[in-house]
């Protein structure tokens, strides 16, 4: 008889800080990049931006809190696709989300360079001409290609080390960010100057609708708190507490600092500083802006690489979930047996992340503008999906345990319709729509990148003998028993097998 070793799955270590942090290391990073780029196109009215991106925020927020802690298990937003709409949009659910992870990858180890290079602002306007491609920052590039490197070593190394790296700088930059805010706001903040922006220096609507479709990426890191949700204790108690508490502190980010900066210094100031505008509006604070600056610019180099260390996680665990439910090659699946983390998958998608950056550089555009226009048509289109998802789930699934619930429902017969829910749909899908309005990179090469991943599901379905467009067949009921089993969530198991016990004498009795 042959032995067959037992597959080697991830280990679960991520506790309540652990996964507040991922998420937070992810969302209030953010707005590192995004305070230059949206405050470039809304000017007076980057408020109003963030503002708007934050109510599309709260919506999806509530839906991946009740998702990721109904299924906590790795895969996050394609996961509840794949489960709610069927493979192949659990597929196209992937390709968006793989595009977004990627790019954080590259967007953030750019970001984090950009900051290091406050300090020698020689190598921030460093530029040259390399035959058809002009003003082409290489010594930029070259620092974040290294720092993609680094983050693919750590990752490597495990999530452990991985999540205690995000937690100690995740509550380091919390500290910072309110000073800032703080400060800012005691000793610097001119209501006169914010008042007179916001009436003489507003954009136009298209201005602001693109302004808005970046300032979404602010708030595009709930789905690395559900990506780690196999590797979280206790998922069902731990997410919905992580996931609330996220939403609530970055949204009071996200719309603190652009007020701020709007209150100090002209908006044109922030918008010309593309890879360090937090670092420059602390030097700006009185009394301490020669101290602050440098500072902010440390921690921000450290709080935007933590970022892209999700990234890069996330990317690794996606191809982990779309490999272990049949949508590509089990060969991005493999554990290695020692460090127990998938490292074909962190090479392979840290090695795209590398090209994409090389791309962004080479782009004849603002680097980190190329990448956030990537970045935000791959969130908007995973988060409709996702969201459409939980409709669908709570059609399908009404009776699945759900520890945390969007509020606000409509009981029809078994059934609970999510109206947040609804609106949530409504809402990503406007996003998506502006998002190919408003970005002429985006437009094209998001959809080319989806069309190949499609291309290759239909090549590895067909070659496999798996239907291209039909599911393979699974049963969910026995698949939630395991991932509760595997969570150690008894109460949430013993009252499932509980329901599906009474479920199965109802049909038996109907006949």
């Amino acid at each position: 008889m042959v032995h067959t070793p037992e597959k080697v799955r991830l280990r679960r270590e991520v506790t309540v800080w652990g996964s507040f942090c991922w998420g937070y290391a992810d969302v209030g990073a953010d707005v590192y990049v995004a305070l230059g780029l949206v405050m470039a196109a809304a000017q007076g009215a980057t408020p109003l931006a963030f503002a708007i991106a934050g109510i599309v925020y709260i919506f999806v927020g509530l839906a991946y809190t009740e998702m990721a802690s109904a299924y906590p298990i790795a895969g996050g937003g394609q996961y509840f696709t794949l489960r709610g709409l069927g493979d192949f949009w659990g597929l196209v659910a992937g390709a968006a989300l793989m595009l977004d992870y990627t790019v954080d990858v590259a967007l953030f180890a750019m970001a984090s360079a950009g900051y290091i290079n406050f300090f020698f602002p020689a190598a921030r306007e460093f530029a040259i001409n390399i035959g058809p491609f002009q003003h082409v920052n290489l010594i930029w590039l070259a620092e974040t290609l290294v720092l993609i490197a680094f983050l693919t070593v750590l990752n490597i190394k495990g999530i452990r080390e991985s999540s205690l790296f995000n937690e100690v700088l995740g509550a380091l930059d919390m500290l910072m960010e309110a000073s800032i805010i703080v400060i800012g706001f005691a000793f610097a903040w001119r209501p006169e100057l914010f008042l007179h922006q916001w009436h003489n220096e507003f954009p136009t609507v298209k201005q602001l609708i693109y302004a808005v479709t970046i300032a979404v990426i602010s708030y595009v890191g709930l789905e690395s708190v559900s990506q780690a949700a196999q590797e979280t204790v206790r998922p069902a108690t731990v997410i919905p507490r992580t996931s609330l508490a996220l939403i609530v502190i970055v949204l009071m980010f996200a719309l603190a600092f652009p007020t701020v900066s709007l209150g100090i210094v002209p908006w044109q100031e922030i918008a010309a500083r593309e890879g360090d505008p937090v670092a420059h509006l602390a030097s700006k604070l009185p009394y301490i802006g020669f101290l602050a600056g440098p500072m902010a610019a440390v921690l921000a180099a450290t709080i935007v690489l933590i970022s892209a260390n999700t990234g890069v996680m996330g990317s690794s665990r996606l191809a982990y979930s779309m490999a272990e439910l049949g949508l590509i090659s089990d060969w991005l699946s493999h554990v290695h047996p020692k460090f127990r983390t998938p490292v074909r998958s962190i090479v392979f998608f840290s090695a795209v992340a590398a090209v994409q950056a090389i791309f962004a550089f080479f782009s004849g555009r603002k680097a980190m503008e190329t990448m956030a226009n990537m970045y935000a048509f791959g969130a908007m289109l995973a988060y409709f999906l996702s969201t459409t998802a939980l409709v669908a789930l709570r059609i399908k699934e009404p009776h699945t345990p759900r520890p945390y619930k969007v509020p606000f429902n409509i009981r029809v017969g078994e059934m609970e319709i999510p109206v947040l829910g609804i609106l949530a749909v409504i809402g990503t899908f406007l996003m998506v729509v502006a998002v190919l309005w408003t970005h002429e990179i985006a437009r094209i090469l998001g959809p080319l990148w989806v069309a190949a991943w499609v291309a290759y599901y239909a090549w590895y379905r067909y070659r496999t003998g798996k239907p291209i467009f039909g599911n393979l067949p699974r049963n969910w009921d026995e698949e939630q028993l395991a991932i509760l089993a595997d969570t150690g969530e008894w109460e949430l198991y013993e009252r499932f097998r509980i329901e599906l016990e009474r479920r199965k004498r109802r049909r038996v009795e109907a006949k």
